[in-house]
């Protein structure tokens, strides 16, 4: 009988315990190492982490679906002119540009493009074809910046963001992984 307490007590006291874990209405930091918690206006948005050149290449390309709350975080090594293309991508896109310190330089609603052509736009070895390269519109970031944004087609109307408003990141650390 005893036992059976001491077994309650403990699961009782382990409820306590992990309740607030479990019930937390804002993301405590990153989940992993490859996603990072970003509140944007109010909403907390889990955002992959594109830390590299190929990762930040290929971005979202070839996704059908990005989550309300989901999207792409790019860090570059240092803030420079931005200029960003819809290659090979199925779904609409909003991209956000960020300065060095978090503020917004430049947002964009990206729509699909036709996608490129095996026929007349083949891939040479690097993987590229120039001439589907150039037909697609860029969209820049109109001052450096060092991070990027892209979340689901659509999100920008919801969120009321302005030119130089502050998105709030772990600059230092994020800066600190990109390569």
């Amino acid at each position: 009988m005893a036992s059976g307490r001491l077994a309650l007590i403990g699961l009782i006291l382990a409820t306590l315990t992990l309740a607030p874990l479990g019930c937390s209405k804002e993301p405590q930091g990153s989940e992993s190492a490859n996603i990072e918690s970003v509140k944007i206006s109010g909403e907390w948005f889990q955002l992959e982490l594109a830390l590299d050149n190929e990762t930040r290449f290929k971005g979202l390309s070839g996704r059908d679906h990005i989550e309300p709350d989901g999207g792409m975080l790019f860090v570059f090594p240092r803030a420079t002119s931005q200029k960003f293309v819809m290659r090979d991508c199925l779904v609409d896109i909003d991209i956000i540009f960020l300065d060095p310190a978090g503020r917004i330089t430049a947002m964009h609603h990206m729509p699909i493009e036709p996608p490129r052509d095996p026929e007349t736009e083949p891939l040479n070895d690097r993987g590229l074809n120039q001439d589907y390269e150039d037909r697609l519109p860029k969209y820049p970031s109109r001052y450096a910046a060092q991070f990027v944004i892209e979340l689901a087609g659509g999100t920008l109307e919801r969120l009321n963001l302005s030119e130089g408003d502050l998105i709030e990141l772990d600059r230092d650390g994020l800066k600190a992984r990109a390569k």
